[in-house]
């Protein structure tokens, strides 16, 4: 059995979007919400960017994604999920071998920094390998560009169903020519490249995510808690 330890991983990378008006960070959410699901169901958890660092996603902050109990965790600095957050290692400074659970966070960022981090590909790499689960979340596919399979060399999620966050949502928002300014690739785009089987549900933001196997994936920020419990209930059926 995998350990009961679970690494969310965040995204280190920042940029400006809608013109300069945003900010794209780590969308709080995506990372709140599999906390606050691990944490409740025994795991014990770390986050961790390539960095070290993060900058908050400014979207993520306003009132429709952040309210509530989850505002009250944020801007209290002193609750365990900011204190872990803010007091993150470099993930090339973590023990791969000591996690059963990897959950990727996002934010369009990880658009940016995900497809070459190694660090966190590594720990990504070796749950896989030693039999635990790998999830994601909206943009986290990202981190699949350079994850594979050791037994076999092929990408983690080559044949397998996922999902993340849409082109058509993308498109919506209206800042794909500022993404493609970044030089990123969307992730239906890396799905087909690397051989996956993309699935999204009809509208762009319901709540929705897939499982395959011991790979478990959501559509959007309103499928991180969801995505959590299902990588919860995969993990505790290996």
């Amino acid at each position: 059995m995998p350990p009961r330890r679970a690494l969310i991983s965040v995204t280190s990378a920042s940029a400006p979007l809608f013109n300069g008006k945003e900010t794209t960070g780590l969308f709080i959410s995506e990372a709140l919400h599999p906390y606050k699901v691990l944490v409740a169901a025994g795991f014990e958890v770390d986050l961790s960017s390539e960095t070290g660092s993060y900058t908050p996603d400014w979207l993520s902050q306003q009132p429709d994604f952040l309210n509530g109990e989850d505002l009250e965790i944020w801007t209290n600095t002193n609750s365990d999920f900011r204190k872990k957050l803010d007091n993150m290692v470099k993930a090339g400074d973590l023990d791969a071998s000591s996690y059963g659970l990897f959950y990727a966070s996002a934010g369009h960022a990880a658009l940016i920094d995900y497809p070459t981090a190694t660090g966190l590909q590594h720990i990504a790499e070796q749950v896989w390998a030693n039999g635990g689960v790998v999830a994601s979340v909206c943009h986290g596919p990202a981190i699949f560009a350079n994850i594979k399979d050791l037994a076999t060399g092929e990408p983690i999620i080559k044949g397998k169903k996922l999902t993340g966050f849409t082109t058509e949502a993308e498109n919506t928002m209206g800042i794909m020519g500022e993404l493609r300014d970044l030089n990123t690739e969307m992730v239906e785009e890396l799905s087909d490249r690397l051989g996956a089987i993309y699935e999204r549900s009809t509208d762009v933001w319901d709540d929705y995510h897939v499982v395959d196997g011991r790979l478990v994936t959501g559509q959007n920020p309103a499928s991180a808690t969801s995505t959590a419990k299902a990588s919860v209930d995969i993990f505790d059926q290996l």
